[in-house]
């Protein structure tokens, strides 16, 4: 499915190098991929969470004409006296129609929010500040030119550069698209993406099964996050280790996704027939990244089809996911990437660790206003999930963490969430 292709030299580690540090894993994930070659017209109705494949201007000027911000009374700001009243003409403006003949000078004409300034108005005095009496309007307090009126054009004008290519539609993006009579907008094709389990150990959930058994957690909770982040997920579902059944669900996988996460198998294990089968017949790098949750990472392609092969262990996988395979994501589905935005807050907890290595915990923000971490950090602790709210992030040049030090923590919707 996908249209692009990735020199397998470029997911190779650097000669010497055993671990590779986070950092330097998303700058290569980042600089290895570009957007898929395809995309579509759509209209504005289903516009929110598709990203640009064109820059997007402005056909239409916001507002198309000088209008009046508020209910009031419209006048030519010169034909004021030093006795702040005016006369009063005859009829009103009203928003949709331009009125058919010109304000006298040293008249004033009742005026309605968002009418077109009738000609010979400059300035709108607002109603509240003003007195009538005897068709003859008086001001309260004394009106500045130009006052209340919205100019032509001071929002956006004809030809204004809207959004860029690779911006991803908000719901607050439409009323500038709406308002600058953009009614259709190209965008890139939604994202497919592959999710695959491995191993023999694995079980359907609500199947029945021995203890030597396990069921797969991993394949439904990478489903629901890549349609949490706006792709489309794709249920390859379970291959046992065998490696013609590997390659064939591989096959499949390639035929209807433009990227493909799998989980286990991605070791260099005697059963670990994913890397072996990529290694063999697809092009295959094993990455040993300096994280804590995770450290394997396989990136590969199969029939030019990505692949990331994700850790086993449900917490590794999720990880992983959020901080390696999220990125990649992002940008083959045009999007423009932004890192995940991270808050600096004191810790609720301590913490030991070792030099060199990053390490992500999961973390919820208590009542006081603390990061406090779970308890154990089991990377087959599924529960743990379900309690946080977040990573925290510990740099790999941290080697200790006391109750009260800033660390960074980072909500679950920074990563789209």
């Amino acid at each position: 499915m996908n249209t692009e292709t990735t020199d397998p030299d470029c997911f190779a580690l650097p000669p010497g190098v055993d671990w590779l540090p986070v950092n330097d894993a998303i700058s290569r994930i980042l600089s290895s991929f570009a957007p898929l070659d395809k995309s579509e017209e759509i209209t504005l109705n289903t516009a929110v969470g598709r990203v640009l494949a064109k820059q997007v201007t402005a056909l239409r000027a916001n507002p198309p004409l000088t209008n009046s911000a508020v209910d009031g009374y419209g006048f030519a700001f010169d034909s004021l006296t030093r006795h702040d009243e005016l006369e009063l003409a005859s009829g009103y403006a009203a928003p949709g129609s331009i009125l058919d003949k010109p304000v006298p000078f040293g008249k004033a004409i009742k005026i309605l929010t968002g009418a077109p300034l009738p000609e010979g108005v400059d300035t709108v005095h607002l109603q509240e500040y003003s007195l009538i009496d005897s068709n003859w309007l008086h001001f309260k307090s004394r009106p500045k030119k130009g006052a209340n009126t919205r100019l032509a054009g001071e929002d956006i004008k004809v030809g204004d550069p809207l959004f860029a290519k690779g911006h991803k539609i908000r719901t607050n993006d439409l009323a500038s698209l709406v308002s600058s009579g953009v009614d259709k907008i190209n965008v890139y094709a939604k994202l497919r993406v592959g999710v695959l389990s491995t191993g023999n150990e694995l079980w359907e959930n609500g199947m029945t099964v021995d203890n030597a058994m396990v069921f797969d957690a991993n394949r439904p909770m990478l489903l629901s996050l890549i349609h949490k982040m706006g792709f489309i997920p794709v249920d390859l579902g379970m291959v046992g280790d065998n490696r013609e059944e590997v390659r064939n669900k591989l096959n499949q996988g390639a035929s209807c996704s433009d990227i493909i996460l799998t989980s286990g198998g991605a070791s260099s294990g005697m059963e670990d027939f994913v890397s072996d089968l990529l290694s063999r017949e697809g092009k295959l790098n094993f990455w040993r990244i300096a994280v804590k949750p995770g450290r394997p990472l396989a990136l590969s392609s199969w029939q030019d089809t990505h692949i990331f092969g994700l850790p086993g262990n449900p917490i590794a996988a999720f990880v992983c996911s959020l901080v390696f395979a999220h990125p990649a994501m992002r940008i083959l589905s045009g999007e423009l990437w932004q890192p995940p935005v991270g808050f600096m807050v004191p810790a609720a907890f301590q913490k030991r660790k070792k030099t060199g290595r990053r390490e992500y915990l999961r973390a919820r923000m208590n009542d006081e206003g603390l990061a406090e971490v779970f308890p154990s950090e089991g990377s087959g602790l599924t529960t743990s999930l379900s309690w946080s709210e977040g990573l925290v992030e510990l740099g790999e040049d941290t080697l200790s963490v006391d109750r009260g030090n800033l660390v960074k923590y980072y909500p679950y919707s920074s990563f789209w969430l």
